[in-house]
């Protein structure tokens, strides 16, 4: 059995959801999937949290088994406690995202309340930033999306 994620990490995932959907309904341009079973390969397959993935990605690519096989555009992890989620989130998904092409990753904290915002810089995925509540985010893989990082935690009311 595994342990099931804090009921605030469920908030955040659903906050970051519904941002991107918002904003997706006016564009039109891609879909965002709450822990999509995501397959690079038979030995690399994940289920991050939040993925968001443009619909010019998904020409072409049959989804027959309901999982995403082509890299999304734009990643989001929201770390669960402990050292050893922490560093799987940074450093083992950090190199197999960059590795498939993903864009962007976002590694969101809500006990700090912040947002550590990788970029793609050439080949690999790059710390571009780290946000925190007052800060706006904006992203180029999301052309027009604005929001304040404080959006991720308003209904945040539980400590560990």
């Amino acid at each position: 059995m595994t342990r099931q994620p804090h009921l605030e990490h469920q908030e955040v995932c659903s906050q970051v959801v519904t941002l991107i959907r918002n904003w997706n309904r006016q564009t039109r341009i891609g879909r965002a999937f709450t822990a999509p079973g995501l397959i690079f390969t038979e030995e690399d397959d994940v289920a991050p949290d939040v993925a968001w993935i443009s619909r010019s990605r998904l020409v072409g690519k049959k989804v027959t088994d309901g999982k995403l096989h082509v890299a999304p555009e734009l990643i989001i992890e929201v770390l669960s406690p402990g050292r050893v989620n922490g560093r799987r989130d940074r450093e083992s998904k950090l190199k197999l995202y960059s590795r498939h092409g993903v864009q962007e990753y976002w590694i969101i904290d809500w006990r700090l309340r912040q947002a550590e915002i990788y970029r793609r810089d050439q080949q690999v995925l790059r710390l571009e930033c780290t946000l925190f509540e007052p800060d706006t985010l904006q992203t180029p893989v999301l052309p027009g999306f604005s929001c304040r990082v404080a959006e991720f935690f308003e209904d945040i009311e539980f400590e560990d």
